[in-house]
């Protein structure tokens, strides 16, 4: 489970945070989506059966082996009430370079731009794509995006994060033993969603803001 927290007052805090306010208030333009990104992981847990005779009922063991551990990449447009996900085993620098690339090739090549809201999670960076790409190719995708960062300790302005909430409750919550487990039960989850076409109806706006997170402000004398 993710916690969030909201900082001491500081500009650079706000500055960032009506930043990526204002991206949300935008009016949809399929041709420069909003996008919001994260990921998160999960504990692979399998469960040890005890053995026993025909007719007795099934018995599970309290303790349970650890199977490493899943990483799942949300994908999410909230205007559209479209998200996409995508597992790994890992989450590196070169993971994110190839979700940015997926989303710019695959989900949105005829976009002129998207509009990516992301956290400041140390691999979320242009430097990612130099890192997995030739420098060609790192400017080229580089440029399919326009860049929003939430504020430090203010991820929970990332809407991608509302999307992996909703999944953890409605599809991770019990144990998975593996990685195909946990694939195809996270396939199942945005199948369905985007066949509800379920939209974030975000209303925390910048004048909000500017009223109940007052105390965040720096006080101009």
């Amino acid at each position: 489970m993710k916690e969030w927290c909201i900082p001491k007052a500081g500009a650079e805090f706000v500055a960032a945070m009506e930043d990526v306010l204002e991206v949300y208030q935008r009016p949809y333009d399929p041709l420069c989506p909003v996008v919001c990104i994260d990921e998160t992981n999960k504990q692979l847990i399998k469960e040890t059966r005890i053995p026993c005779k025909p007719g007795e009922p099934e018995k599970i063991d309290s303790v349970y082996e650890r199977n490493g551990v899943a990483d799942v990449f949300m994908i999410s447009e909230p205007l559209a009430g479209r998200r996409e996900t995508v597992v790994t085993e890992t989450r590196t620098a070169e993971d994110f370079a190839k979700i940015l690339k997926y989303t710019s090739d695959v989900l949105y090549p005829r976009t002129e731009k998207i509009i990516l809201v992301t956290d400041n999670l140390n691999t979320h960076t242009t430097a990612s794509l130099y890192k997995t790409f030739k420098p060609e190719e790192a400017r080229r995708l580089a440029e399919r995006f326009e860049w929003h960062y939430t504020p430090k300790h203010g991820s929970w302005l990332d809407m991608a994060e509302i999307e992996i909430g909703i999944m953890s409750r409605q599809a991770l919550a019990k144990p998975l033993a593996d990685i195909e487990s946990f694939k195809e039960q996270v396939r199942i989850w945005t199948i369905k969603r985007n066949s509800e076409c379920r939209k974030i109806n975000w209303q925390f706006t910048t004048q909000d803001a500017r009223i109940k997170l007052a105390k965040l402000y720096p006080t101009i004398l």
